[in-house]
């Protein structure tokens, strides 16, 4: 149980770093309207989140790297307060690429890291 700790914020600690390097690096890199940033990592957190399960790694892996490293990576806190701000903007077609692009493809991307993590697992 204690180790199981250990690994989650170790994972944590790392995930959130990641992510806040990205966000530092994408948020000089590209324009704000449609945001790139949290939709890449929600995104590549999806996929890779999938590829964990599906290749049922041990638990001490799914600590570290799926508890948390990916829950620190990705963020739905981040995601919410964005459309919030697109709404106020009334930016209604970018809400609508970002909503739709992050629950489509996070599903579609989850799905696909799920059978390439069954493949890699064998």
């Amino acid at each position: 149980m204690m180790m199981n700790v250990v690994w989650v914020a170790l994972g944590g600690f790392l995930g959130a770093c990641v992510r806040f390097l990205l966000s530092i690096w994408g948020n000089k890199k590209f324009h704000p309207i449609l945001p790139r940033v949290t939709l890449f990592i929600n995104l590549s957190g999806s996929f890779l989140l999938g590829v964990l399960v599906g290749g049922a790694w041990s638990e001490s892996l799914y600590m570290f790297l799926g508890t948390g490293f990916m829950g620190a990576y990705t963020t739905f806190s981040t995601f919410n307060m964005e459309n919030v701000q697109l709404i106020k903007k009334r930016e209604w077609k970018v809400l609508g690429v970002y909503v739709a692009g992050s629950y489509v493809f996070g599903i579609l991307l989850a799905d696909i890291g799920f059978h390439a993590g069954v493949w890699m697992k064998g």
